[in-house]
């Protein structure tokens, strides 16, 4: 607890036990912030910011407290899209341990499938780590779904890729990484999180693979991502009824600045 809530807290505290607390609109907007480190295995943790509020805005007391508050900080063995898969999961609460042991379990659980996506992908590390870095770019016609996206940046640290995706019309996927794991991780991709969509509207298309070195050492490629993420909402800007027609020059600049410019062109040929 940081020396604000604490010190909130104790101003509380005193004022239930003496009978003495302060008058109206006094405390208005106090609220006790607490961060809970929660353990997931030996080895992982999870933080989580709690905030309780101790007031109401309303003229009237109403019938409930008010409801406690929970996000999920990011933690270095997750990416942003499957943080924000597990903080959508949560917000408001009344029943506060409870949520804790919810957030426990769908984080150990990710945890695991990580650990096993990673193990069935990468058999022995040593015939992975000295595989060729290989850079693979994949075309979709169309792709928009959300969980379908996220599904893409989530998964890819288990197979120890790294890119961007481009969702809309047209899509564009790039990956960094060994030629087998780019190749587990597709197929996962297309049975499982594609696995409720009709193989008829599976569409994606390999158009270009550059290799070279894991280590870029010599001639090839050298790894550009530092890891897996969605550009959509960051480079260009949207157009179409839907607004899901992206902008490729935008795209073509933002791959410029990295080195990749000339890739696009033999993607989209």
């Amino acid at each position: 607890m940081d020396k604000p809530s604490q010190d909130t807290l104790n101003l509380l505290k005193a004022g239930i036990e003496n009978n003495t607390l302060p008058i109206k609109n006094t405390f208005n907007s106090s609220t006790i912030t607490l961060l809970l480190n929660l353990e997931i295995s030996e080895t992982t943790t999870l933080q989580l910011d709690i905030n309780i509020p101790f007031a109401h805005q309303s003229e009237d007391s109403p019938e409930e407290a008010p409801l406690a508050k929970i996000r999920i900080r990011q933690p270095p063995w997750l990416n942003r899209a499957a943080t924000s898969q597990l903080n959508a999961q949560v917000s408001e609460t009344d029943d506060l341990f409870t949520a804790i042991d919810d957030i426990k379990q769908a984080a150990s659980d990710l945890l695991q499938s990580q650990l096993t996506l990673a193990s069935q992908s990468n058999p022995t590390n040593s015939q992975s780590d000295s595989a060729p870095l290989v850079r693979a770019w994949f075309y979709f016609p169309s792709i928009s779904t959300r969980s379908k996206r996220d599904d893409f940046i989530i998964h890819a640290p288990s197979y120890k890729l790294t890119g961007f995706l481009f969702a809309g019309k047209p899509g564009l996927l790039c990956l960094e990484g060994t030629s087998t794991n780019i190749d587990a991780y597709m197929k996962f991709i297309k049975t499982e999180s594609w696995g409720d969509i009709p193989s008829h509207h599976k569409k994606v298309s390999e158009r270009l693979r550059e290799e070279g070195d894991e280590e870029g050492e010599g001639k090839g490629i050298r790894r550009v991502f530092e890891d897996m993420r969605e550009i959509t909402d960051e480079v260009g800007e949207r157009r179409g009824a839907r607004a899901n027609r992206g902008d490729m020059g935008a795209v073509e600049g933002w791959l410029g600045e990295r080195g990749l410019g000339e890739a696009l062109g033999r993607v989209l040929m």
